[in-house]
């Protein structure tokens, strides 16, 4: 795959001169969130991290999307945090798509650039610094971990999308494909956070309805998505936030590729 670049939210406010029409929907089965939206109004601090703000695009509500949350985290040179994860029972994986992070965990240090991925079981205690002259920005995406009885919880992993090969569906001739940073069937996984690609013209050709909820976060290019009993048109810095059972589909829309940031849950009994 050639060159990859990933789309980040700049922040700041929109003039008084633009319209209030927007792209932003919040139904039952589905949300988009248009990067327009993510301004300085709607960022956080977070407890126990310095010079860093987060914009909070999922998190677990009752009757929606129940597992997961999704941040994207900006940490300005210095910050950091030496307590990032306030849950014992909380895993999480980040994503890198601008600037530098040294992430501590287990006793090693990592340098990770754009593209870099880490995955973090419970308990890892882990930490995070910025010792870069500019800012950076992750994705961060948090779970409880579900621990099964005879199954280890995962190990750490530090990678990167530049170091992992997508595995090309079946039947598209490498059009579409997943970067799959864990195996499919590791059992010690309950969450998968991957990158679907496609290029220009390909499309997922059927509506796929099932129990996994979702996070979509667009890194590059525009596709049109269905969701539910509604056409989308989305592009690099949006947010797709699915239910379990959201009907879905989409095709890519050029000229360059389409590729998004993918979270789903996996591999555990529905609770009873």
């Amino acid at each position: 795959m050639n060159e990859r670049s990933y789309y980040f939210p700049k922040g700041g406010l929109p003039p008084q001169t633009d319209l209030n029409t927007g792209r932003a929907v919040f139904k039952d089965a589905y949300a988009v969130i248009p990067k327009g939206v993510l301004s300085d109004i709607v960022t956080s601090v977070l407890p126990h991290w310095d010079r860093t703000r987060a914009w909070i695009i999922a998190r677990p509500m009752s009757g929606f999307a129940e597992t997961f949350a999704q941040y994207i985290v900006e940490v300005e040179p210095g910050g950091g945090s030496e307590r990032p994860e306030p849950d014992s029972d909380g895993e999480g994986v980040l994503f890198v798509v601008d600037g530098g992070i040294t992430l501590e965990v287990g006793g090693e240090r990592h340098e990770l650039a754009p593209g870099g991925y880490a995955f973090l079981p419970p308990g890892s205690g882990w930490t995070l610094r910025n010792n870069g002259c500019a800012a950076c920005r992750f994705h961060w995406v948090r779970k409880k971990y579900e621990y099964v009885d005879g199954i280890d919880t995962p190990p750490v992993l530090v990678t990167s999308d530049q170091e992992t090969e997508p595995l090309s569906m079946e039947g598209t001739d490498g059009r579409w494909s997943t970067t799959r940073f864990v195996p499919h069937g590791d059992m010690r996984h309950d969450m998968h956070v991957t990158i679907v690609n496609m290029e220009p013209g390909a499309c997922i050709p059927f509506m796929e309805t099932h129990v996994m909820e979702h996070g979509l976060y667009v890194l590059e290019g525009k596709g049109v998505y269905h969701l539910n009993q509604d056409w989308v048109e989305v592009e690099a810095g949006d947010f797709m936030w699915l239910r379990a059972f959201c009907p879905q589909a989409c095709y890519a829309g050029g000229p360059g590729r389409f590729r998004y940031l993918l979270y789903k849950d996996v591999n555990r009994h529905a609770k009873l």
